[in-house]
């Protein structure tokens, strides 16, 4: 090979590359398209990312652990990892798959914590405001019907039956949950949660089947009135 072939060649791997790189960015979403600038060690895009999906990430958390202390560190810890796998990052999947996964994993360890497990069964004591320690705050949706059209006992029924239904899905076995909470609250498909999980599509249905039977059988008396 000449000097010329030497030169010329490793320019055109590049240049082949960052096309790939490109062809694959413009099939996913803007999130990879930050991620990508983020390698190239563009900061800025990496805030961007963080205010665009801190409190989406918090709130899953929080819906997962039980614990709103646990779910903010946990999600600060989230972003360090991806910002320091920022060097290795491809744009392979959407980044939501890839937070979503990063996510599931440290919350499932979380839960596998014995210390974690005793502190969740001190959750049951009420708090001054009608809250439940660990439960969302006033950006979640049982704060949001906060208006003047609703009845006091109309805003009671719908917060009781919202709670029951999160105390439903916080019950679930934690996989189950997880696969519940990104196929309904993050609109997420199977083939992603599949990868969040690091399972077959097969085993997110079988988990979804198991979880929606269980919540059918739970939540029944909310539908017949009961």
């Amino acid at each position: 090979m000449n000097v010329l072939a030497w030169y010329v060649l490793p320019k055109l791997l590049m240049s082949e590359w960052v096309q790939k790189d490109m062809e694959a960015v413009s099939a996913l979403d803007l999130d990879a398209q930050l991620m990508l600038r983020v390698r190239e060690g563009d900061d800025d895009s990496f805030r961007v990312l963080l205010e665009k999906h801190r409190n989406p990430l918090v709130h899953f958390l929080q819906r997962m652990v039980q614990d709103a202390g646990a779910s903010e560190e946990l999600a600060q810890e989230v972003f360090l990892r991806i910002y320091r796998s920022r060097s290795s990052y491809e744009p392979s999947a959407k980044f939501t798959t890839w937070m979503f996964r990063i996510a599931s994993h440290l919350a499932l360890n979380w839960l596998r914590d014995e210390r974690h497990e005793r502190a969740a069964q001190r959750l049951d004591g009420p708090r001054l405001d009608g809250a439940r320690p660990g439960e969302e705050r006033s950006d979640l949706p049982a704060r949001e019907i906060r208006d003047h059209n609703p009845s006091v006992e109309q805003r009671l029924v719908y917060e009781t039956r919202l709670q029951e239904i999160r105390d439903s899905i916080a019950s679930l076995p934690a996989k189950q949950r997880a696969a519940v909470l990104m196929h309904k609250y993050e609109e997420m498909e199977y083939s992603q949660i599949a990868q969040a999980l690091e399972c077959s599509e097969s085993a997110v249905k079988s988990l979804l089947f198991r979880a929606y039977e269980t919540l059918r059988a739970r939540l029944a008396h909310l539908v017949t009135g009961a």
